[in-house]
């Protein structure tokens, strides 16, 4: 059989694979809304949004090292009834009359195994999903700096921004003066720019690879990870599931009798177990539930026709740097309430549109006709690119 789209045997079907792989993603999108929502009402827990990797990352640590040591399974395969089985191959002499899956004897996970189920459920995509971040920031940087140029130069390494009496002079660091941390920083997100493309192109193209090979029923691991750890998933059995709830019980009554210590603490540390467990038999519900209610909602206010037909919406481009003083330009005077002409107090001060810097404007209406340029930046300019600054309205 080409494809294997029934539910019949212990080898679960393509699309209970990918709905399994897809859930995290669903889970971080619903938790992301939510906290989203609550956060216009609290503005504390954007807090949660700043660091929404890291927030996530710990959840899906309790979540998956509960779910692998209480089911031997993912928390999004132990959802889908499947469970995870080491691999062993049978030593048997003549080997050429059995077929390659007679070969195969699966059995429980080892701690081993378990431990390194964790890195790549959890560990793996949390640095994946900051080098993703640091490449989107460095092909930002090279973005802006491919419209605007670098404003690294701009003013000289001076940042002079402009707004009537209330001009703001900030007199910026030279790249000698930067710390060695930033120079660290950005040596490394250009590495990351350079090779973050190339790591993510070889995994996707991997995870395509073994993804056709599943469906094409010529390999039993869905992914490179579960192969590296010797580890197929497979659907559990009637008797698995009813026995779920048994080894649960089993395993926390283990863990009551291992506690040391006085009566009275022995009792306290037990009650925090009990608590410990409730929230997370409460918190796998609630997950569930969070994920379901967003998966309709997006279904219920989004079409399908509307998804696709939907623009692609880019974020609006950078502000560009100011401009650049001109080195036979006027020099700016220290005091930012001083008009570069006159060296006075600026009186009604005005700004000239293609360079943003503010003067008298009398000095800059009698400037701007005689030399048609401004006299920071030698920039063209006529009257009509002066403005008024009605700062005190």
């Amino acid at each position: 059989m080409l494809f294997q789209v029934g539910g019949q045997g212990t080898r679960p079907t393509f699309f209970e694979m990918a709905a399994a792989q897809q859930l995290p993603g669903s889970l971080r999108a619903a938790l992301t809304y939510s906290v989203g929502v609550l956060a216009l009402r609290r503005p504390f827990l954007h807090k949660v949004l700043d660091y929404e990797d890291e927030f996530f990352a710990l959840l899906m640590l309790v979540l998956e090292s509960h779910s692998l040591r209480t089911t031997d399974a993912s928390f999004s395969e132990s959802l889908y009834g499947l469970r995870r089985r080491a691999v062993k191959i049978k030593a048997q002499k003549d080997v050429a009359l059995l077929n390659s899956r007679d070969r195969l004897h699966h059995s429980g996970l080892e701690k081993r195994q378990k431990a390194l189920s964790v890195v790549f459920l959890v560990v793996l995509p949390y640095f994946k999903s900051k080098l993703h971040s640091i490449y989107n920031k460095e092909r930002e940087a090279r973005l802006q700096a491919s419209l605007w140029g670098h404003g690294e130069d701009s003013l000289d390494n001076l940042d002079y921004v402009t707004g009537g009496e209330d001009v703001v002079v900030s007199v910026g660091t030279s790249n000698a003066d930067r710390s060695i941390r930033t120079h660290l920083m950005k040596r490394i997100q250009k590495i990351v720019g350079a090779c973050y493309p190339w790591i993510h192109a070889s995994c996707e193209g991997l995870s395509f690879a073994y993804q056709l090979l599943y469906l094409l029923d010529a390999t039993g691991f869905y992914s490179l990870g579960l192969q590296a750890l010797n580890v197929q998933v497979c659907r559990a059995t009637g008797q698995e599931l009813m026995d779920t709830s048994s080894r649960i019980s089993k395993i926390r009554n283990q863990e009551r009798e291992r506690l040391r210590g006085p009566p009275w603490l022995k009792a306290v540390q037990g009650a925090l177990l009990s608590c410990t467990y409730t929230v997370l038999d409460y918190a796998q519900t609630g997950l569930i539930a969070a994920v379901f209610f967003f998966k309709m909602m997006e279904w219920w206010y989004q079409s399908a026709e509307e998804r696709m037909s939907a623009p692609t919406v880019y974020p609006p481009p950078p502000p560009p740097p100011p401009p650049k003083v001109a080195k036979e330009g006027m020099p700016l005077p220290p005091d930012k309430t001083l008009c570069p002409l006159c060296s006075q107090k600026r009186a009604n001060p005005s700004a000239v549109t293609v360079s943003g810097f503010v003067f008298c404007y009398a000095c800059i209406f009698k400037y701007v006709s005689q030399y048609k340029r401004c006299p920071v930046t030698l920039m063209p300019a006529t009257v009509d690119h002066i403005r008024r600054l009605f700062h005190d309205m």
